[in-house]
C-alpha cells in the first residue's frame, strides 16, 4: 500500500538585504571621514565627480576627454566602483552603436557638495605655492 505524502509547507523568512556591490567597502569604518574617504579613494574620483557636476551628463569618451591622464581601465573601474557605491548612474541606450551615458546620483552631489571645501583649499594652495595646472580641453 502506498503512503501519501504530506504536503510540504515552506516558511518563509525575511528577506536577507542584499550584500554591498563590494564587500571590501562596507565597513566597519571609525569614523564618518573614514566612510567618505572609503567611496573617494583613488585619484580619479574626486575628478569624476567634479568632470560630471561641471559638465552634467557625459559619454565615456567626453569623460576620458575630460580628464588628460587617465586611462581607460582606471576610468572603466572607477566607474564601476562609483556606481556600486552609488554616486554614479549609467544608462545603457539599446541602440547600434550601444550609447551610455554617466550621470551623478543625489548621492554623488552630496558628496561633490561635501568635497567644495577640500577644493577651494587645493586652489588656495596651487596658488600659495605656485604649482602648474593641468590645461584642460
Amino acid at each position: 500500500m502506498l503512503e501519501k505524502e504530506s504536503p510540504v509547507t515552506s516558511v518563509t523568512s525575511p528577506p536577507t538585504p542584499a550584500p554591498p556591490a563590494d564587500p571590501k567597502r562596507c565597513g566597519p569604518y571609525i569614523c564618518g571621514l573614514d566612510a567618505a574617504m572609503d567611496v573617494v579613494t583613488g585619484k580619479w574620483k574626486c575628478l569624476i565627480l567634479w568632470e560630471l557636476h561641471a559638465h552634467g551628463t557625459r559619454r565615456f569618451g567626453e569623460l576620458r576627454r575630460g580628464l588628460p591622464g587617465v586611462s581607460e581601465k582606471m576610468l572603466i573601474q572607477h566607474l564601476r566602483e562609483m556606481e556600486a557605491d552609488g554616486l554614479v548612474h549609467r544608462e545603457v541606450y539599446r541602440e547600434v552603436p550601444p550609447k551610455v551615458e554617466y550621470s551623478l546620483t543625489d548621492d554623488g552631489r552630496s558628496l561633490n557638495e561635501a568635497l567644495s571645501p577640500l577644493g577651494a583649499w587645493g586652489t588656495a594652495r596651487i596658488e600659495r605655492i605656485g604649482a602648474e595646472r593641468v590645461p584642460l580641453a
